[in-house]
């Protein structure tokens, strides 16, 4: 057994062979806690020749032994960028990055809400389709209090299939975590980027992927639809 310092990304290089083939695509790991699911993930961004992979607070720790375990030298072929607050992600991507998230919804039927109910989400996401209202946890008030306090928006985000075209420049795919899902903050980053919901149809009776399989295919379907861009544009 060895002990040695986290690397640190900034200092550290990268195969010739891995940065030849990366590809103008993030990927965003939101909440993702399952060791097992995160290193599988790191393994598949590696694989689909992403130039980043950015964990929020409340991922479990990426070098973590099983973490480690399951990406297989992945931490070593790419940077993985840990620990980072909503409000900085930007600032990991680049110009013109729009962002989409991985959704479990089926177009045919109600729309549900599927993000994270952890106190950083400053509350919950209404289900109404057309608009999202966030309201702040654990605050009680009269009819006429709500009424006449100033409430937050954001438009619903449009859902599409993955397999439809979305990859036509630089893009970062939020994965959300099994337990709690998407998180308010990754749908504001989604719709301030004029990004979308990517369905992955399946048969019904089966709630969603894991979200390791969830990324494997969001992110070889990214990477061929950047190739295909590119090579129309050679």
């Amino acid at each position: 057994m060895g002990i040695f310092a986290k690397p640190d990304h900034e200092k550290m290089s990268y195969p010739a062979t891995q940065t030849k083939h990366t590809l103008p695509l993030s990927l965003i790991c939101d909440n993702i806690r399952d060791p097992g699911n995160l290193g599988t993930i790191l393994r598949c961004a590696a694989g689909a020749g992403c130039n980043k992979i950015l964990l929020t607070k409340g991922c479990v720790d990426a070098w973590e032994p099983k973490v480690l375990r399951a990406g297989m030298g992945a931490h070593f072929r790419l940077p993985v960028i840990t620990s980072l607050d909503w409000d900085i992600v930007p600032n990991y991507l680049s110009a013109g990055t729009k962002v989409f998230l991985a959704d479990n919804f089926r177009p045919d039927t109600q729309q549900k809400t599927d993000v994270s109910e952890k106190a950083s989400d400053y509350g919950w996401v209404s289900t109404d389709p057309r608009k999202i209202f966030i309201a702040e946890e654990g605050y009680e008030s009269s009819s006429d209090e709500e009424d006449n306090r100033e409430k937050l928006y954001i438009p619903g985000l449009e859902m599409q299939s993955y397999y439809e075209r979305w990859a036509q420049g630089p893009c970062a795919i939020v994965i959300g975590g099994e337990t709690h899902g998407l998180s308010i903050e990754s749908l504001l980053l989604a719709d301030k980027s004029n990004g979308k919901r990517l369905y992955i149809s399946v048969v019904p009776g089966i709630d969603s992927l894991n979200s390791a399989m969830a990324a494997s295919i969001l992110l070889f379907e990214g990477k061929r639809q950047i190739e295909n861009t590119m090579k129309k544009k050679s």
